[in-house]
Parts: C-alpha cells; sequence; structure tokens
C-alpha cells in the first residue's frame, strides 16, 4: 500500500507536468523536411528578415517589411496587389494603411477561405518579431508547402497581410468596408501574438453560435489545440480586439484567432526580437496552419453559420472535447442527482455523519478564504517591495512564472496545513463539503458563464471516488489517481493561464484554482499517512521560488527596466519641460529631470492616449528650444442654421510622427479627417475629449472638419510629436543604458509640441 501511494503521487506530479507539456509541439530543427510539410525553420528566416528593425506606420523600417512581403508571396508565384488608404476605424486613429493581398484560385465558386495576419509593428521601439512577423511568417511558410505539394484547393484562399493593426484595426477597416474582396470570405484564420510564448490559443470570432466552427475545427484534428469555451466567454466581454473583431463586426464573417500570450513582457516593446521569440510557439502556430488550411480550403464555407453554442476544452490524448450547450442543465442535474443519492447511501451505510459533514465545512471555507486573501494581495504587497515594478506596464514581471510557481506552492501547502487539523473527520464526510462546493460552481457558471461549464466534467470523477470511499474503507491510490486525472488535466493550466493572460494582478485566480484541485484530488491525498512531509515539503518550495523570485527581482541587459523621456514644448506660451511616466527614475532620465522635478496630478497628468491611460508622474522645466510648431491653417468657420461648419488644416514644419487632438467638452454633430468620416459610435461612446490621433506617414498633413452647436465655443488642442529626442541635433539625449528599454503603451523618446487654438 504505502508503495502503490508513492508511485500514486509521483504520478501525480507526473500528470501536472504533463498537462502543461502536452500543450504544445517541440521544436526541432527540420532542415530535412520534405517540401510540402511546415519548416519551422523556414519561418523563423522569414520572422528574422521582418523584424530586422522597428517597423511601424510612418517608421523608416516599415517600408522595408513591406517590400519583404510581397517579394515573398510573388517568389512562389502568386499575383500580389496593394490596397491603399486612409482610415479609422471605431477608435479615432487615422493612418494611411497597406495592406498586402494574394488569391489562390479555387475549383469551385463558394466562398473563400481567409489566411491573415499583420506586418506593422508597434510604435515606436518594438522589432515585432512575435507581433506579428511570427504570424506573417506562419502564412508565407504555410502557403509555400501547401503549392509544393500541387494542391489544388476546392475554395480560393484570400492571403491578407494588414497594415496599421496596431494603431487600431486600421488595415482590417479598409480591407473589410472598401474591397471587393471582402464579400468574398467565408471564414478567416488569423495569426497573432500577445507575448513572446507559450502555447497558442484558439478563440473564435462569430456573431451567433460556435458550434459548426467547432465541429469542422474538430474534423480539421490540429495535433495541439488550445482551447476552451471559458476563454472564448471571457474574450467576448474584454476591450480586447485583433483585426478578426473587424471581420465579425463590420461584415458579419466568422474566423478562428490564434495567438500566443506568454512571456507578456515582451509585449509591444524592444524586447520583441527574434532571439527571444519561443521557437515552439512558432512551431505551434503551424501546427494548427497546416491542417485547418488543408480542411478549411476544401470545406463547405457557406454553411458555418449556427445558432447553438458548444462547449468545448482540450485535454491530453482526445485533443478538443465538445458538446452543446443543451447538455449543460442536464449534466449538472445528473451531478446532482449522484450527489443526493450518494450521500443518502453514505448515511444508509453509516459512513456519513451529520456532524462530521458541517465540520468538513470548516477547512474548506478557511483555505478557500485564506489562499484567496494571498492571492489577491500578492501583486500590491510585490509592488510594494519592489516600486520598480510599477513601471513595467504589461503588469507581468520578468519573474512572473517564478510567481506563480512560489503562490501555488503557498496554497498547495496552506490546504495541506488546514485539512491536517481535521484527521479525525472520516474521509467520506470530509468529502461532501469539496463536492458541494463544486456543484454550487458548476450551477453558477451554467447560469452566468455557460462557456466554462466543463467545470462539471471533473466532477463526476470526485463523485465516483466518493461512491469507492463509501463502498471502500482503503481505497487503491491508483484508483483514486486516476479518478482525478481530469481536473488535473483540464484544470493545472489555467493556475498559470489567468496571471499569465490577465496579469498578476489576477494571482488569486491561480491560488482559487490551486485550492479547487486540492479538493478534486483530495481522496488520493487522505491515503497519506504522514501528509506533514507533504505540509513541509509544499512550504519549502514556496520558500525556494519566493528567494528565488527575490535574487531575480532586478534589472538588467537581458530584464531591461522600462523607462521614458519626452520634451514638451508650449509653442503658445514659449516654455518647455522635461516629462516622464517613471514612478522611480533611472540615471538615465533623471539627469534631465533632476532633484526639481514636479509630480504631476493624476487629474492633469493624462493629456495625451495611452494605452492604459497612463500619465506623466514627474516633470521639470526646462530652456525652450527652436521646435518649430505645426502650422495651422483655417479653411473655413461658417455658420449654417444652427450649425457651425470649422474646417482647417494641420500641416508639419518638422518631421513627425503623430499628431493629437483633443477638444473641450462640446457636442460634435460629424467629424471628417483627411475625407474620412468619424464614426458616430467614436463621436458619441468612445472619445473622451480626444478628437483624433493621426499616425503620419510621409510627413502628411492633416485636414479637420466639424460640425458642432452654433452657439458652443469650441477649444483644439494639438499635440504635435516626433520620435527622435535621442537623435535629433538640438539635443544630447545619450542611448539608454542597457539594462534599461523605451517604455512601451505611451509616448516615448519623443519631442512633443502643444498648440490650442480657440473659436468663441
Amino acid at each position: 500500500m504505502r508503495l502503490t501511494r508513492t508511485i500514486a503521487l509521483l504520478l501525480l506530479a507526473l500528470a501536472v507536468y504533463y498537462s502543461f507539456k502536452s500543450l504544445m509541439p517541440p521544436y526541432e530543427s527540420d532542415s530535412k523536411t520534405d517540401m510540402g510539410s511546415f519548416s519551422t525553420d523556414n519561418a523563423l528566416t522569414h520572422v528574422k528578415q521582418l523584424s530586422l528593425e522597428p517597423h511601424a506606420v510612418g517608421f523608416s523600417g516599415h517600408s522595408n517589411a513591406l517590400t519583404y512581403v510581397i517579394s515573398e508571396l510573388k517568389s512562389m508565384g502568386l499575383q500580389t496587389i496593394t490596397q491603399e488608404g486612409y482610415t479609422t476605424g471605431d477608435w479615432g486613429n487615422l493612418s494611411k494603411a497597406t495592406n498586402v493581398l494574394a488569391r489562390i484560385k479555387g475549383t469551385e465558386d463558394g466562398k473563400a477561405l481567409m489566411l491573415m495576419s499583420h506586418y506593422d509593428s508597434n510604435p515606436h521601439s518594438s522589432f515585432g518579431a512575435s507581433d506579428a512577423a511570427s504570424g506573417v511568417a506562419t502564412i508565407i511558410e504555410g502557403v509555400r508547402a501547401f503549392l509544393a505539394d500541387n494542391k489544388t484547393p476546392k475554395n480560393d484562399i484570400i492571403i491578407l497581410i494588414t497594415d496599421a493593426e496596431e494603431l487600431g484595426l486600421n488595415g482590417a477597416d479598409l480591407f473589410v468596408n472598401k474591397h471587393p474582396w471582402a464579400k468574398d470570405v467565408g471564414l478567416v484564420l488569423n495569426f497573432e501574438a500577445r507575448g513572446s510564448g507559450g502555447p497558442s490559443y484558439m478563440l473564435i470570432e462569430t456573431n451567433r453560435g460556435n458550434g459548426k466552427l467547432i465541429k469542422e475545427f474538430t474534423k480539421a484534428n490540429p495535433e495541439y489545440p488550445v482551447a476552451n469555451s471559458l476563454a472564448y466567454s471571457i474574450y467576448k466581454m474584454l476591450p480586447n480586439d485583433t483585426d478578426l473583431t473587424v471581420f465579425r463586426e463590420d461584415g458579419d464573417i466568422d474566423g478562428f484567432n490564434f495567438a500566443f500570450i506568454d512571456d507578456h513582457y515582451d509585449y509591444h516593446t524592444a524586447l520583441d526580437n527574434y532571439e527571444r521569440l519561443d521557437r515552439n510557439s512558432l512551431a505551434h502556430q503551424g501546427s494548427y496552419l497546416m491542417p485547418l488550411l488543408n480542411h478549411f480550403s476544401n470545406a463547405d464555407l457557406d454553411n458555418l453559420k449556427s445558432l447553438d453554442d458548444y462547449i468545448y476544452f482540450n485535454v491530453p490524448f482526445f485533443r478538443l472535447v465538445s458538446y452543446p450547450f443543451e447538455w449543460i442543465w442536464p449534466m449538472f442535474s445528473i451531478a446532482g442527482l449522484l450527489f443526493i443519492g450518494l450521500v443518502l447511501l453514505g448515511f444508509k451505510k453509516k459512513v456519513l455523519n451529520a456532524k462530521s459533514i458541517l465540520i468538513g465545512f470548516i477547512p474548506l471555507l478557511l483555505v478557500l478564504l485564506l489562499n484567496g486573501l494571498f492571492g489577491y494581495i500578492s501583486w500590491p504587497f510585490i509592488k510594494w517591495w519592489y516600486p520598480d515594478y510599477q513601471d513595467m506596464l504589461h503588469g507581468f514581471t520578468y519573474n512572473g512564472h517564478t510567481y506563480i510557481l512560489e503562490m501555488a506552492f503557498l496554497a498547495v501547502g496552506t490546504c495541506f496545513f488546514v485539512y491536517n487539523r481535521f484527521k479525525k473527520i472520516n474521509t467520506p464526510s470530509l468529502l461532501v463539503a469539496p463536492i458541494f462546493i463544486w456543484l454550487v460552481i458548476c450551477g453558477l457558471v451554467a447560469y452566468y458563464l455557460k462557456g466554462a461549464s466543463f467545470f462539471i466534467v471533473p466532477l463526476f470523477g470526485l463523485l465516483a471516488a466518493f461512491l469507492v470511499y463509501i463502498n471502500q474503507e482503503k481505497p487503491n491510490a491508483l484508483l483514486l489517481l486516476f479518478l482525478a486525472l481530469p481536473g488535473i488535466f483540464i484544470y493545472a493550466p489555467f493556475v498559470k493561464m489567468f496571471p499569465v493572460g490577465l496579469g498578476l494582478k489576477m494571482m488569486a485566480a491561480a491560488t482559487i484554482f490551486v485550492t479547487l484541485i486540492y479538493f478534486i484530488v483530495l481522496p488520493l491525498f487522505r491515503q497519506i499517512k504522514n501528509p506533514v512531509r507533504l505540509t513541509i515539503l509544499a512550504f519549502m518550495l514556496f520558500a525556494i521560488f519566493a528567494i528565488s523570485a527575490h535574487l531575480n527581482s532586478g534589472f538588467s541587459e537581458s530584464n531591461p527596466k522600462p523607462s521614458s523621456l519626452l520634451y514638451v514644448y508650449d509653442a503658445d506660451e514659449n516654455t518647455a519641460k522635461w516629462a516622464t511616466y517613471d514612478t522611480r527614475t533611472i540615471g538615465w532620465n533623471g539627469q534631465f529631470l533632476g532633484e526639481k522635478k514636479k509630480p504631476v496630478s493624476k487629474e492633469s497628468s493624462n493629456i495625451i492616449s495611452s494605452k492604459y491611460s497612463t500619465g506623466f508622474t514627474y516633470v521639470a522645466e526646462t530652456a525652450p528650444k527652436s521646435i518649430k510648431a505645426p502650422r495651422i491653417d483655417i479653411v473655413q468657420d461658417t455658420v449654417v442654421g444652427d450649425e457651425r461648419i470649422i474646417a482647417l488644416c494641420i500641416t508639419p514644419q518638422r518631421d513627425v510622427n503623430r499628431l493629437e487632438v483633443f477638444t473641450n467638452t462640446i457636442s460634435i454633430n460629424n467629424a471628417t479627417i483627411n475625407t474620412i468620416k468619424l464614426s458616430d459610435y467614436f463621436l458619441e461612446n468612445r472619445r473622451y475629449g480626444k478628437l483624433i490621433t493621426h499616425y503620419i506617414s510621409d510627413n502628411d498633413f492633416t485636414e479637420i472638419e466639424l460640425s458642432i452647436p452654433k452657439e458652443e465655443p469650441l477649444e483644439l488642442t494639438f499635440f504635435e510629436a516626433s520620435n527622435d529626442l535621442l537623435t535629433n541635433k538640438q539635443f544630447s539625449v545619450p542611448e539608454r543604458p542597457k539594462n534599461s528599454i523605451p517604455m512601451p503603451f505611451v509616448l516615448n523618446d519623443a519631442i512633443l509640441v502643444t498648440k490650442t487654438l480657440k473659436f468663441e
């Protein structure tokens, strides 16, 4: 028996490891692969070439990336065209996008399959290796392998490499709303990244049910599907968008997103480079593309709409498991009836005791409360202890995975410690509370978050273990492990997924999931004669990972600290100041702000757009330099009926990258920027004082035409920025030290000129 228990515990640890290991294919050099197979090495070659330099819209590397994509598609014999035009989307971000398109003709006239990714990188320092050179490379290599097999698809295959995705999904908006091929698209496969590693998650975009999409995805049978309907449900509630969102919202076109999201600290930074890209993640993208390309290029794409939704989740050996929403309540009812029946059976056999059952709720509530509290306070505590982490706007640190392990073992140790205090309660009585709480959770998600209803599946294993304990005093440990495996395989990856996907602020989700998994494995743990050893082991591992996290909490060349510096010139007052977003400056930018730097209040700090509404933290006055402000020409100022029509043209007088225009609190009836009308949705719901952000190419002008109520005064504030602070000859800003990188998500390394114009 002792040997069996030891083997069961070792196999449990192996199962936890395998639940992560089985999510993605291993990368192996595949230089000898046949021509018709996807080669990760070939794809890496494309990634390297596309990420030699930052290539955001308006930056010098952008045209080089565009040229490379076109040349690679043409080298495969594809007729390649470009689509160019201005667009703003629903974000109020204007840019001139240049999309790249190619088309492989099929044998029939049905809907076409689209392969999509974007080739622009995020302004201004990101090399864009993962986001999204990896996606472009996956498509180029996948199409090469497909064509090498001399396959003639039934459906047309459209390749769309979009532009300006980072600025507001502008290239996708341009295609969906202005290109004639958009009406031909029946399904989109979109390849993305929001980090530089980890498994690639499949997420569905659809306006209706996902039933037929899941059925066809299952038929395609990718070898390493990582997908679940919980992530699908959460994704639909979050504001995160991809190019595919435009297809769904504006074109009612369904599709699949494939994106890896781990190593989030590299996202949109100078660390998003060829060297940091996880080769396994790239191989995972290829493992999706090839079977899906082969399947959907011959499937009926006119028949993918569905009113039915499916529950789905991935599990080792079985790949993707799915069933319809209609099964949710019957499965819950069966579980509930089984629980009631087993409780009655337990009382009949006199192995259950009412008092013991009630006492069994005490350790359950204690561990849920304690572990939830530990997880909740962990991130605020970490930021307090290591204040420099506040400048990592991702909310995920370089040693973030160590923090997850640390908190996971703290949660495990807490569970062992608390439950060890209740050894005298017999196991069947102790199991009632965990089963009950799992039933409550399953009932709540069935009602409020249906996508998570697969939570019921491992509960049947726990119910089976309960039945075994009712009938056997000393069940076989290997049998109990087997019954816990569904819970291990399904839930263990969630411990990592939530803090990785949503930031370390979601550590409470990790510790709660560890606790819930402990309940699933509790029947096995009750077999252990001396659980104190496991308690000590868990707390020792907690301490080891806590020490490791501390030793790796500093910044270095491989883990650099984000920093920021701007020169802000007020053209109206002829005054200037240095500004930073850093909560703790470093020597590099601290020398400009000096000891007289002034903190900026939150109310006045957020003067320009940033992803997380991040504003200046400190400013310091400095001497104004001769920086040319934009020329603003008033072309029209006319009252027509109850409306005042104002038209103006803003022309740069220096090389710039961005113009942002804000207004006072005023109603805007209509707004047109460079002949593009801003959407009513943006003007009414998403403006927040901003009128437009123009990401400028070729130093282009900005034409604005506004229609406002005639009696309301208008104030326009212009923020014109160039990302050349470190290279401008008027300044002597040195290069950053190697242990620092430009802070992402904010305007950085910039010369910012402000100017105000009032219309009374």
